[in-house]
């Protein structure tokens, strides 16, 4: 299997996307403030078990979706990309995909998610898989709430999931 990455704009900084010859792999908001450095690569790299090379370009139709969206468009990643779910298996694979049928602007609580993966009573899991996505923001983790309707946490960035969360209802 062939593995190349790239970067994609988003308004928290460049994001390192990898695919793979069956689709996007891995999108990855760094917490780093430059995004090349190395042990991002290592990460994907280790968790692939292969090597992983630049290909300038691989991006494109990405940065152009997620242009888009944050334009306030409604675009569904899913509908316009194919997944390589290599990095997610079991409950977690489950729950993000799941998580792909929630609808923009619309927001699930992570009881409600565990239930439409099929186990009830697993919310806390659904946290977890939110938490582990190798897909932020195309695969809407962020619609994901607490069962109170408030936020919660999005990695250590809830300033992000806020921000998506209002972009989302600006266009209901």
């Amino acid at each position: 299997m062939t593995y190349r990455y790239d970067f994609a704009p988003t308004p928290f900084g460049d994001a390192l996307a990898v695919f793979s010859d069956e689709g996007i792999v891995s999108f990855d908001l760094s917490e780093a403030e430059d995004p090349t450095v190395p042990w991002l690569l290592e990460n994907v790299s280790a968790r692939l078990g292969a090597r992983v090379d630049p290909d300038p370009g691989a991006a494109d139709e990405l940065a152009h979706l997620l242009d888009e969206y944050f334009e306030g468009a409604e675009v569904r990643f899913d509908e316009h990309l194919r997944f390589d779910w290599s990095l997610a298996e079991g409950f977690t694979l489950k729950a993000l995909q799941s998580i792909q049928t929630i609808p923009w602007g619309e927001t699930l609580s992570y009881g409600e998610v565990a239930v439409l993966a099929g186990h009830p009573g697993a919310a806390r899991a659904v946290g977890t898989a939110c938490r582990m996505t190798p897909f932020s923001i195309i695969v809407p983790v962020h619609r994901v709430v607490r069962s109170d309707g408030s936020p919660g946490q999005y990695g250590a960035h809830p300033e992000r999931k806020r921000y998506l969360l209002d972009l989302e209802a600006q266009r209901r």
